[in-house]
């Protein structure tokens, strides 16, 4: 128990919504944050005051209040880009101050209460890693992953033979264009050799394990798959299982 802590009391976030300070969410949401304290102490998630508590709010919750964040990830082989499933855990959950690349220099100050709300605009499956793009903001969410979102996303993509012999050029041809999934025709894609064993895809759409299916369908394994760009964002130097917010200049 606090020493502010006050049993016969009631809830903090009651009271700062009560006061017109927040609504009862985003009293939550700054009492985990830690810009809350009452009587000159830090307030904790549960506290419950006396009506004539004094109340102080940090400056930066109606900063934060104003400004929702987007973060870019290098997502690891091993996390899932949304809900837990399998005994798998999100990607958003290594969204944490430890984790914060080292060489993001944007102004922004994390805070725990940034990853409420923080979603995945777009999909990496379980086995790829690269860029995944988590954000609070529904207007990103919406240009990258509409309907008719139209922003390419690049991906180098590592593959073999899927039976023996010989792989005819020709097969590039159809990546690029004349692939149905799912009884729907791709979109035209640019698709071309990055090295010997690696190919290297500009996509405008983002079917299910698109890529993976793809590459089935012209007689190739995917061994390994990496997202390296979406729209004129690119991973560069971010290193695996670190992040980094996403620059006031960069737009996708």
């Amino acid at each position: 128990m606090t020493p502010t802590d006050s049993p016969e009391g009631v809830r903090l976030s009651k009271v700062m919504a009560e006061r017109g300070l927040a609504s009862r969410r985003e009293a939550d949401e700054w009492i985990e944050a830690g810009w809350v304290t009452v009587n000159g102490t830090v307030a904790v998630l549960g506290l419950r005051v006396q009506p004539d508590a004094v109340i102080d709010i940090d400056p930066a919750a109606r900063l934060q209040q104003a400004q929702r964040v987007t973060v870019l990830l290098h997502k690891p082989v091993g996390y899932v880009s949304g809900q837990a499933e399998d005994g798998h855990l999100p990607a958003s959950v290594l969204v944490t101050a430890a984790n914060r690349w080292a060489e993001d220099h944007t102004p922004t100050r994390f805070h725990p209460g940034q990853q409420r709300g923080l979603a995945p605009a777009g999909r990496l499956d379980i086995d790829s890693t690269g860029l995944l793009v988590l954000t609070q903001d529904g207007r990103i969410a919406k240009q990258l992953i509409g309907d008719d979102s139209r922003v390419e996303k690049e991906y180098l993509v590592r593959v073999v033979p899927a039976q023996p012999g010989p792989w005819t050029p020709d097969k590039i041809a159809l990546l690029q264009h004349g692939l149905w999934l799912d009884g729907r025709e791709l979109r035209p894609a640019r698709v071309s050799w990055a090295n010997e064993d690696q190919l290297r895809f500009v996509l405008r759409e983002g079917r299910k394990r698109q890529i993976r299916r793809m590459c089935e369908a012209v007689g190739l394994q995917v061994t390994g798959l990496k997202r390296v760009r979406i729209g004129s964002v690119v991973l560069g130097k971010l290193p695996a299982g670190q992040w980094r917010y996403l620059r006031p200049d960069e737009r996708f």
